[in-house]
């Protein structure tokens, strides 16, 4: 017998094979196929909510708390309009959904059930938030009728705990009555789809609430994400002015920036200007542009770092000032002006003597390249590239040149000796770099943990394009990488990945693994085994001489534990770049997941790693940062 609450099964059904006749929500609508006003769940208010928002992939786990979203969901994914894929753990959901908008665009909703799960997803949400990637968290929530504590809730007999908790993390909403759902879907909207830096957006739906019925106007539904901005406003020719006649010039780009590297590249010339990338903006210029620098910050690249040093001008386009790109605020010792390009306003102004020039970056930098020429710049050169013949331009090759040479000198060391594995094993750069180039010639994504892999890995990347590299540099998530590669299999068009992980971070979130199979994903893991926190021993040893409780003596069968999944390919990646070459080529060949197992060097050659250029304000580097960071005017 059905709950006297719920619409019948068939009327719902109904509703859905209508919507998916017609090709969505309005279009049904419009068709006369669906009335206007609907008395309905607000469980299945929410489906049509986010169906209308182009919302179709769900990612989570349920519970109890989710019985009734639950069923609405099969009754539409049953009609083709949705797609659920249950996994084994929230934080990979949250990763999988942030991978899918990143390196796809395609939408996706988070759900979990009340309590702990909603927890972890939304620790794992630390990563959207951190980098600007706009996810649905739909999490159940505790009853309103005030009956009790519900199981799972936070026990401190208080209204709305996990709508305090979520809050903190990006813009939330407990749906208690439900007809505030239009505008908590808009509110939704505006976050999730922000085109400049979207959020993850918190749902809560109380478990009471989830069955009840009430009256829907589909009209109110929200449709139209927020637009992108134009072009800042301000004195563009006081600012060309300014960039023409000052000769040393750094442009600093970040994720702001992607969709603008024909602007980049044409200021660059304009002004004998250097690149400088932070890690989200890899591939911004292809990496063998003589005007790309490459990656600068704490863990930056020798050429990199000196054009931020030695700048009398930064240019900052769609960059956060985080504390490892800009060193803890110290990367600019010798600018004296700062123009910044940003949408962010607490990004635009962060600097001191700064022309702030709020508004899209490739509409700005139009604007700014036109006030050039407007006075003149690339005149004489009828649009052929500025020589390289400057002081500036001169040193920043020489620094390209020194990177370069310094890069290679470890890509051609493929192998070290290392006492814990007994035996040469590959170092790091040289299997990153194999790895990396694998990759592009695959057309296939590099997804980077965090670790040692990860700030290797940034350095390391010859990115011709934005996207063939994603790091998630914002919150440094342990384990992403892996549960990234779940987005090859559930994209609308599926896509080849390798997630360049380490022995740490993969056992964070193995559960790719099994998941993977389940919902065929098609891609490599490439585990690097140093037997520790690779990174955090380096940075205990270089601040104190010591490492110290990062490292342990298990061995582990890497390659067996794969295997011990039916479905996934186990393959040991050699001792030499040859060997990893034909396991990845092996992996390749194999119509699913595969986990390649490397054991990399960990020691103090300097051949081991990248190195470190840049400062940083941890441990015993404080003191001489932080009096850096006052004694300059920025």
């Amino acid at each position: 017998m059905e709950d006297d609450l719920t619409p019948s099964r068939a009327e719902r059904a109904a509703r859905a094979d209508a919507i998916a006749r017609h090709g969505g929500v309005i279009a049904a609508l419009d068709a006369g196929a669906l009335p206007q006003h609907l008395e309905i769940t607000v469980a299945e208010a929410v489906i049509l909510g986010l169906l209308v928002q182009d919302v179709r992939t769900f990612i989570g786990i349920f519970g109890h708390g989710s019985t009734d979203l639950g069923e609405a969901m099969r009754v539409y994914e049953a009609a083709g309009l949705l797609r659920t894929h249950a996994v084994r753990n929230e934080v990979e959901a949250a990763h999988a959904a942030t991978a899918l908008r990143w390196s796809t665009g395609q939408k996706s909703a988070v759900f979990t059930s009340i309590g702990p799960g909603a927890l972890q997803a939304m620790a794992g949400s630390l990563a959207a938030a951190s980098d600007g990637i706009g996810v649905w968290h739909v999490y159940a929530d505790e009853t309103t009728e005030a009956e009790g504590e519900n199981m799972q809730q936070l026990p401190r007999g208080e209204q709305e705990q996990f709508l305090r908790l979520t809050s903190t993390m990006g813009p939330s909403y407990s749906l208690h009555t439900p007809w505030a759902l239009p505008e908590a879907l808009r509110r939704g909207l505006n976050a999730v789809d922000d085109p400049h830096r979207g959020q993850p957006f918190f749902l809560l739906l109380p478990i009471n609430v989830q069955p009840q019925t009430f009256t829907l106007n589909l009209r109110a539904l929200p449709t139209a994400a927020p637009p992108r901005l134009g072009a800042a406003a301000g004195s563009y020719e006081e600012v060309a002015r300014l960039l023409i006649e000052s000769p040393r010039i750094v442009v600093k780009a970040g994720a702001g920036a992607l969709d603008s590297g024909a602007e980049i590249a044409e200021l660059l010339d304009l002004i004998d200007g250097f690149l400088v990338t932070t890690p989200r903006a890899s591939g911004l210029l292809p990496h063998d542009h003589p005007r790309n620098c490459g990656v600068g910050g704490s863990k930056g690249s020798i050429s990199g770092n000196h054009a931020m040093e030695h700048a009398e001008i930064l240019v900052n386009v769609g960059a956060r000032p985080v504390c490892q790109s800009d060193m803890s605020r110290t990367g600019y010792p010798r600018v004296r002006r700062v123009v910044n390009i940003n949408t962010d306003v607490s990004a635009v102004t962060h600097y001191n003597l700064t022309t702030a020039l709020r508004g899209d970056a490739a509409a700005t930098l139009r604007e700014l390249i036109g006030a050039a020429r407007r006075l003149g710049a690339g005149t004489q050169r009828e649009g052929a590239p500025q020589p390289l013949e400057s002081e500036w331009a001169r040193e920043c090759a020489a620094a390209r040149r020194a990177w370069r040479d310094h890069a290679h000198v470890r890509y051609e060391n493929e192998t070290l000796f290392d006492p814990v594995w007994g035996r040469e094993v590959l170092t790091q750069p040289a299997a990153i770099h194999l790895v990396t180039r694998w990759a592009r010639e695959h057309d296939a994504v590099s997804f980077f943990d965090a670790g040692d892999v990860q700030a290797n890995g940034f350095q390391i990347v010859e990115d011709e394009r934005p996207g063939q590299s994603i790091t998630e540099t914002g919150a440094s998530y342990m384990g992403f990488a892996s549960s990234a590669l779940l987005a090859t299999g559930i994209a609308d068009r599926p896509f080849y990945g390798v997630a360049l992980t380490g022995d740490g971070s993969f056992s964070m979130n193995p559960q790719i693994l099994i998941d993977g199979v389940e919902h065929r994903s098609r891609g490599t893991i490439v585990l690097f085994d140093n037997r520790r926190q690779g990174a955090i021993s380096s940075l205990q040893r270089d601040q104190y001489g010591a490492d110290y409780a990062t490292s342990d003596r298990v061995e582990v069968d890497y390659v067996g534990w794969a295997e011990a999944v039916v479905g996934v390919r186990g393959i040991f990646g050699g001792t030499s770049l040859a060997e990893l070459e034909a396991a990845l080529d092996e992996a390749h060949e194999h119509d699913g997941l595969s986990l390649i197992h490397v054991p990399v060097y960990f020691g103090d050659d300097p051949l081991g790693g990248m190195g470190a250029f840049g400062r940083w304000n941890v441990g015993n580097n404080v003191a001489e940062t932080q009096a850096l960071r006052h004694g300059t005017d920025l």
